[in-house]
């Protein structure tokens, strides 16, 4: 008989039984935590949009030159993570006289700004790759890669994060108010 995730685990839908097997004796064990923070002691420095704009431009530069620009980057305080939403790229068409002009914009959940910097890149990565690729599909999946190697297990750590948080643990890189 196959297990399906528990309707709080949303966001590890779709992994093996034996995975999520794992990942309930280290939630029920309140070891998520302090094995991530073991793992991802700092959070990465990057606060502000301007900030996110440089970074995101870097990694585009390096990875993808020939992409289309990118005229917004931001840290959006509405996208909400319920909706399975980490971050949004998006097309804005608009008129400009008997033109269309469309510019791409990159909107990062602000619960990102507190995170270690492999997470932050593991969202900006899949991020960059719908520059590419619109679909979730192989060819997307092999551009992560190449840009982030480690990008699967990065999305599994981040996703086992959601768990934790969503399970009522606390934000584990909060640095709201820190010196």
């Amino acid at each position: 008989m196959k297990t399906v995730a528990p309707v709080a685990w949303k966001f590890l839908q779709g992994y093996p039984p034996e995975t999520l097997a794992q990942v309930q004796q280290m939630l029920d064990g309140g070891r998520i935590g302090p094995w991530l923070l073991q793992k991802y002691p700092t959070a990465h420095g990057v606060r502000t949009d301007r900030a996110l704009y440089d970074y995101v431009q870097a990694l585009r530069a390096e990875y993808l030159r020939g992409a289309e620009p990118l005229s917004k980057v931001a840290f959006d305080g509405k996208l909400q993570i319920v909706q399975h939403a980490l971050g949004t790229h998006t097309t804005v068409s608009r008129v400009q006289g008997s033109k269309l002009k469309s510019k791409r914009e990159i909107r990062i959940a602000s619960l990102f700004k507190d995170g270690p910097p492999e997470f932050l890149r593991m969202i900006v990565v899949h991020e960059l790759a719908h520059l590419r690729e619109r679909a979730h599909d192989k060819a997307f999946y092999q551009l992560c890669a190449y840009m982030e190697p480690g990008y699967h297990q990065l999305e599994f750590e981040l996703r086992m994060y959601l768990t934790h948080l969503e399970s009522g643990g606390p934000r584990l890189w909060n640095t709201v108010g820190a010196a």
